[in-house]
């Protein structure tokens, strides 16, 4: 059902419009409607990391051909595929040099091990609290640099106006 739109020919739109590391624009209509993990089939994020490769979605959104889309029975088994995959080495299902391709034989090779379902929410409600923890502190840890750096400035600037003496 994926179907890439050339940036040309999308009529632009409330539904957010997917690639293989997220929003690439907004157009006036959909393919999905509902909760589906998305796993990047091409690009350097695939090698590089840079972004996850494969994240959740929700509600009404299309889809282009450079993403992968996979639908599960309940939220606890999405996330802890999406956890696993965000985790694991992806390095021998990828193919190709200039462009890094896990295509869908490749991504159906991946074997993951699945709990059953009471250890997966658990496992699943740990890690997503120890990312809330992370990123909250990645998001204090920012705030106080800010507040040193302008505390910094000001100090430097208070002892940089110092007044020459008179003789």
């Amino acid at each position: 059902m994926r179907k890439p739109v050339t940036k040309g020919n999308r009529s632009s739109g409330k539904y957010p419009y997917y690639g293989a590391s997220g929003v690439v624009d907004y157009v006036s209509d959909y393919l999905f409607d509902g909760d589906y993990l998305l796993i990047s089939e091409d690009g350097a994020n695939l090698v590089a990391r840079a972004t996850p490769i494969a994240f959740s979605i929700t509600g009404k959104n299309w889809v282009n051909n450079h993403a992968h889309v996979l639908k599960f029975h309940n939220q606890d088994e999405q996330k802890y595929v999406e956890m696993y995959l965000n985790g694991m080495d992806l390095g021998p299902y990828i193919t190709g040099a200039a462009q890094p391709k896990l295509n869908q034989k490749n991504l159906n090779d991946i074997k993951i091990p699945m709990p059953d379902r009471d250890e997966t929410h658990r496992i699943v409600g740990v890690l997503s609290r120890f990312n809330k923890i992370c990123a909250d502190m990645s998001s204090g840890l920012s705030a106080e640099i800010d507040a040193r750096q302008k505390q910094y400035e000001y100090y430097r600037d208070q002892l940089l106006a110092f007044k020459e003496k008179q003789s």
